[in-house]
């Protein structure tokens, strides 16, 4: 079954698109996003230029949103493996390393909950670890 098949666990806000757009430009890079599941704004999406934060074996790859890989620590994914998450943007500054965050503006996620037909047909989630190797023989 080819990707465009499965259902997407994360969607994208035309918003967060935007911010995307403009974050690419200033960094000149790929960028992507983990959710820790930590304090604070740590259970929020934060932005990091590509490679900038280290995934492992405890990261789970969601897919990815519009160019960016997104991974979730496996905890906190157990939580949310049941919903589809939305990319979204919010005004107010958090208090995280997301790299959005001097912009006055910081991701946000929106979710609901998969129907049965949509949690057989998901994209199948990877190990932070196993993508790392992916990307090393490409």
């Amino acid at each position: 079954m080819s990707d465009n098949k499965y259902v997407p666990r994360v969607l994208i806000s035309d918003a967060a698109k935007e911010t995307i757009d403009t974050l690419k430009k200033r960094f000149g890079t790929d960028l992507m996003f983990h959710q820790s599941g930590g304090c604070c704004d740590g259970s929020s999406p934060m932005c990091f230029e590509k490679g900038d934060f280290k995934v492992g074996a405890s990261d789970i790859w969601l897919g990815s949103v519009y160019g960016c890989d997104f991974f979730m620590n496996q905890d906190q994914f157990e939580y949310w493996k049941h919903t589809q998450l939305t990319l979204d943007i919010t005004a107010g500054r958090g208090s995280s390393f997301s790299i959005e965050i001097p912009m006055g503006i910081r991701f946000m996620i929106r979710s609901r909950l998969f129907t049965t037909e949509e949690l057989e047909n998901l994209i199948p989630t990877k190990t932070g670890e196993e993508i790392l190797e992916e990307n090393e023989l490409k």
